[in-house]
């Protein structure tokens, strides 16, 4: 977590709580796969058939390369076989590789391997080694390792000291682009914490980037923001639009704020069978909101009906 202050970075909203979600790879996360992953890439065929999607080519190319010494080929065949991208997944196998690639300084390959031995399972668990391949990556300029090794630095000293070491790491990671990053900054700048003055603008600013990147829980505060005009103009149809965009992608609280917003018309034409549609959704993830409880009871069957119809078709 950043602080008592600040919301844990990258967490999804439900009932008013915030859970710190597990290390960011949002590429990985996101099923992509970056061919700048690899560093140094290997300009030869093993790269040349990754790239066209031909995993298993890739793999018999670069293994002989690997075993050979390549640390871009080492971390090319750790990164097929920790996908299982053309063959079964072997996390064991690709943590070796990874292993040797991160002993030649390759910052992707750090930053996977730190990854493990923070989790443990394939590896066995060392924080401490974990620490100094995150820096290293992160001191490499590996935007996902900036944004890791901010949230660990947090934790090591969760007093204030630590998200004061850490600002600038996510500082990096945002601007390189990380939504977890751009969030984690908005949060730091609506907070005025770890050494930045409170700034509206400033948070609405990293808000709506990792929002345009379907961050989630970004989207949820900045159609907040909007609709309330915090940190920049005040547009009920804008700020409607992000919220309706965060619950079709699933955050419960905003599909509840949609719900709201159809029943009172804000931001939307009223519509009571959108509005008792998309409360059944965020009713059925656990939120309970007793003003949507008491709209809900003022319907007829028939209403309920239809209503139970659209949200199975949102789900």
């Amino acid at each position: 977590m950043l602080l008592a202050a600040v919301a844990p970075v990258g967490a999804v909203e439900s009932n008013g709580e915030k859970v710190l979600p597990s290390p960011v790879d949002p590429d990985r996360r996101e099923g992509k796969v970056d061919p700048e992953r690899f560093g140094g890439r290997p300009a030869d065929q093993a790269f040349g058939a990754f790239q066209r999607g031909l995993y298993m080519t890739a793999y018999n190319l670069a293994l002989p390369r690997a075993e050979n010494g390549d640390a871009a080929a080492q971390t090319l065949v750790a990164e097929i076989l920790s996908r299982g991208l053309g063959m079964a997944r072997n996390e064991a196998d690709a943590a070796k590789w990874y292993a040797r690639a991160a002993e030649q300084g390759v910052p992707e390959a750090q930053f996977q391997y730190a990854l493990l031995l923070l989790d443990g399972r394939f590896v066995k668990k060392d924080e401490k080694e974990a620490y100094v391949l995150m820096q290293a990556a992160a001191e490499a300029g590996n935007r996902l390792a900036q944004f890791n090794f901010a949230q660990l630095l947090v934790s090591r000293e969760p007093d204030g000291r630590g998200l004061e070491k850490a600002v600038s790491y996510y500082e990096r990671a945002a601007e390189a682009g990380v939504p977890d990053a751009e969030y984690a900054m908005a949060e730091i700048y609506a907070n005025g914490v770890g050494g930045k003055k409170a700034d509206d603008a400033a948070a609405r600013k990293w808000l709506v980037r990792a929002a345009r990147q379907n961050f989630d829980t970004a989207q949820l505060d900045l159609g907040r923001w909007i609709m309330a005009g915090k940190g920049g103009p005040k547009n009920a149809a804008e700020g409607f639009g992000w919220l309706l965009r965060a619950a079709r992608g699933g955050n419960v609280a905003a599909q509840n704020d949609v719900a709201k917003l159809y029943m009172q018309g804000i931001g939307v034409e009223p519509d009571t069978k959108a509005a008792a549609a998309w409360y059944m959704l965020a009713r059925r993830a656990g939120l309970l909101d007793p003003i949507m409880e008491d709209f809900l009871d003022g319907l007829t069957d028939d209403e309920i009906k239809q209503a139970l119809e659209t949200a199975n078709r949102l789900r």
